[in-house]
């Protein structure tokens, strides 16, 4: 399933969503991008940069509302950043929003977390680890396992805090309920979709989609009355999504000592700090990883209302005040629920590029010698090298680089500008001043470029046409004008390109075309004449003729008639 997508239509090649990934799991092929799954952390850094809207999240907001309609009973599970990422004067007005909307029952993902912070205790105090790293963010977990398998061995084998809380609402309520996780975060829509985890959490909605959803119902968060969940957490798992909330949940006086918490958020310092790991730089100490910069609080699918990261942090620290610390155990019976998983080595094996092969790939981007290779990072790799290894491995093509397309683009259109066979020159709007003239300009006027730049266009041809054109915004196509002073007939075309404030003028020389026009107009005319002194003798000849046979017509008639007179009358004789 394509969690993640992007719209051909909406996408403007910008690259700043290949510049935010930092997997590169961002594959470029005719211009369009699309996500390569193995590669993905589903970190959803792309969908928060793209300024177009290009990328689509999977949104199962119509799915729900069809599981609503039905018979089955519908649960909510809430991620504990919840209190931040809406305006609401009461954090328990959102359960409100979510009865009105149709849920059955509501309850807080803090639950799973907080049984997560048992079984991490749990875990730590059954065994003697050289380090350890927690497994509630899905994004941390993918980029270890996809990355930095080697450290899998580190990392605490229990579900995270949504599929333990999804578990334990289908052992609850019946494996035929249908649980809805809500939460500020993209990769938990990846995380229900694992086949390790199908069956627990049939949805995934976030912040922002429910936020959307309760817009379009007409609900106003702010004027319902609270109403409590159905079932209540503690102190404990609503601080999952605060700093070291996770770490310092299950590191207590009886373990803290063996391990120094660090607690790391952003792709890059989690980068740095899984390398330290790599290279045995550490021990003893217990990474609390969480991909996104600000943790859960600041997750890519808070609504933009919410405010900016330290208000959020603000209002989810009072709620936590308002919640019981867990002063024995959680009141609830999950001894019969398998809560742990099995992270697995998902790392890529990449096809690498001979040295050879690489500078190939340069030479056809432009990159001739290393001073070309520019590394500006526009095209969203931070190398040209890197690029190249990209294009060999079929994620990306030449054209994405930006300063070898503008190179070849200015190359192309110098190369049209200065070979047309038309003249071309380029008048500043405001005063009809020539800019520039191309060779053809030149060798048509038979005028020096130096002589003409600078210079009022009215020094070749009348500016009437070019002043209406500027003013109405309506170009003036093929016009044809005739220039004595250099005996020259012109087709005129004159284009206001207004981003750039320009006049172009383009001429084509139609001189020859329109002389050979006159000629041949001639030729006709003379050929008409001739044909009609043709048609005039043959009358003449045929009246003539015609003249001449009724004058013999005439005698032969008379002499005939006396004839058959003189034959008439020996006849009559005879008788």
């Amino acid at each position: 399933m394509n969690i993640i997508q992007f719209s051909k239509e909406e996408c403007n090649h910008c690259y700043r969503c290949l510049r935010a990934c930092s997997s590169k799991a961002i594959k470029i092929i005719d211009k369009h991008a699309e996500v390569v799954n193995d590669r993905c952390i589903a970190c959803g850094e792309c969908e928060v940069v793209c300024p177009k809207g290009a990328v689509k999240v999977l949104n199962n907001v119509k799915e729900i509302k069809e599981v609503i309609k039905s018979d089955k009973k519908v649960i909510a599970s809430i991620a504990p950043s919840f209190s931040g990422a809406f305006e609401m004067k009461d954090p328990m007005q959102i359960v409100t929003a979510l009865k009105k909307l149709g849920f059955d029952n509501i309850e807080e993902t803090a639950i799973g977390a907080e049984i997560v912070s048992n079984l991490y205790r749990d875990y730590v105090d059954n065994g003697d680890i050289k380090n350890l790293i927690t497994t509630s963010c899905p994004s941390a977990n993918y980029l270890i396992e996809k990355y930095y398998p080697s450290l899998i061995k580190y990392m605490l084998p229990i579900v995270s805090p949504m599929m333990a809380h999804g578990k334990l609402l289908k052992h609850n309520y019946g494996m035929d309920c249908h649980v809805v996780f809500i939460g500020p975060c993209i990769a938990k829509k990846f995380e229900a979709e694992d086949f390790q985890n199908e069956g627990i959490i049939n949805s995934v909605l976030n912040f922002e989609e429910l936020q959307g959803w309760i817009k379009d119902e007409g609900i106003d968060l702010k004027k319902l009355k609270p109403t409590k969940f159905d079932k209540e957490s503690f102190k404990i798992g609503n601080k999952f999504p605060i700093k070291r909330g996770v770490a310092t949940s299950f590191l207590d006086s009886n373990n803290h000592d063996n391990y120094e918490v660090i607690q790391v958020d952003g792709i890059e310092e989690c980068k740095e700090i899984l390398e330290c790991l790599k290279k045995d730089n550490l021990e003893g100490v217990c990474v609390e990883l969480n991909v996104c910069k600000g943790s859960c609080i600041d997750g890519p699918c808070m609504p933009k209302e919410s405010g900016n990261f330290h208000l959020r942090e603000k209002k989810i620290k009072e709620y936590v005040k308002t919640k019981k610390e867990c002063i024995n155990d959680i009141d609830y019976d999950y001894s019969n629920i398998d809560f742990h998983i099995k992270f697995l080595d998902k790392s890529i094996k990449k096809d690498i590029a001979s040295e050879k092969e690489i500078e190939e790939i340069l030479k056809k981007m432009g990159k001739y010698e290393s001073k070309d290779e520019l590394n500006c990072y526009a095209c969203g790799y931070k190398t040209c090298r890197e690029k190249a290894q990209a294009v060999y491995e079929g994620m990306a093509e030449l054209e994405m680089c930006l300063p070898y397309m503008r190179s070849k683009a200015e190359s192309l259109r110098n190369l049209i500008f200065e070979q047309s066979p038309n003249a071309i020159f380029l008048l500043d709007c405001d005063n009809f001043i020539i800019k520039e003239v191309n060779p053809a300009c030149e060798r048509l006027f038979n005028i020096n470029a130096d002589d003409l730049v600078g210079k009022p266009v009215s020094i070749l041809l009348k500016d009437e046409c070019i002043k209406k054109v500027k003013e109405t915004g309506k170009d003036l196509i093929g016009k044809k004008s005739s220039f004595p002073k250099y005996g020259l007939v012109l087709y005129r075309n004159v284009l206001y390109i207004e981003k750039q404030n320009v006049i172009m003028v383009i001429l084509t020389d139609v001189t020859d075309e329109e002389k050979n026009k006159e000629e041949l107009a001639k030729v006709k005319e003379n050929t008409i004449n001739a044909a009609q002194d043709v048609i005039d003798k043959q009358m003449r000849v045929a009246q003539e003729i015609a003249s001449l046979l009724g004058e013999t017509t005439a005698e032969t008639k008379a002499t005939l008639t006396k004839l058959k007179n003189i034959a008439i009358g020996e006849k009559g004789d005879k008788r």
